[in-house]
């Protein structure tokens, strides 16, 4: 993602791969007792290529995309902010260290960062999605009123073919 500090318009930490400008921006790492994201240096567009990268794996179940904010054309969208960065600094108290892990989104113009300073941050690398469901521990889907993840097979962690 090219420097975007001068565009008005945000850009989205939870943005769906066929978004236009869709960046990968993290790569998810489930080898915990959470999928936690783990970032990568510079994003990487989501080319034909990379997707083939998956091997059948939902991408929001390897990969945290940014692009563009959609504004009104998003559900999370209420007229002036994202709601979805809203409720997750609401639901989630995170362990806060000094700094929060380095990301090329923040510093990019993410919409969160913008809208919630840098306690979004310390929650932000533990927001995975599966189409438009969010994973993570049980308490943090459930607090999101979200299904249960039992039985779910976790994504291996390899073969995503990119690095951090």
């Amino acid at each position: 993602m090219t420097s975007h500090r001068g565009q008005s318009e945000p850009l989205c930490p939870s943005a769906r791969p066929e978004a236009p400008d869709a960046r990968i921006f993290g790569v998810v790492d489930n080898s915990g007792e959470a999928p936690e994201v783990r970032y990568l240096a510079e994003p990487v567009p989501v080319t034909a290529e990379v997707r083939a990268l998956l091997q059948g794996a939902p991408p929001g179940e390897v990969w945290r995309v940014g692009a563009r904010c959609a504004g009104s054309a998003c559900g999370h969208f209420d007229g002036a902010h994202c709601s979805l960065g809203e409720r997750l600094v609401q639901l989630h108290s995170r362990p806060k260290g000094p700094q929060p892990p380095s990301c090329a989104l923040r510093a990019a113009g993410c919409r969160w960062f913008r809208e919630r300073g840098i306690d979004i941050c310390f929650t932000c690398r533990f927001v995975v999605s599966e189409g438009e469901t969010l994973l993570g521990s049980e308490a943090d889907r459930a607090a999101l009123g979200q299904p249960s993840a039992a039985g779910r097979e976790p994504i291996a962690q390899t073969g995503h073919g990119l690095s951090g």
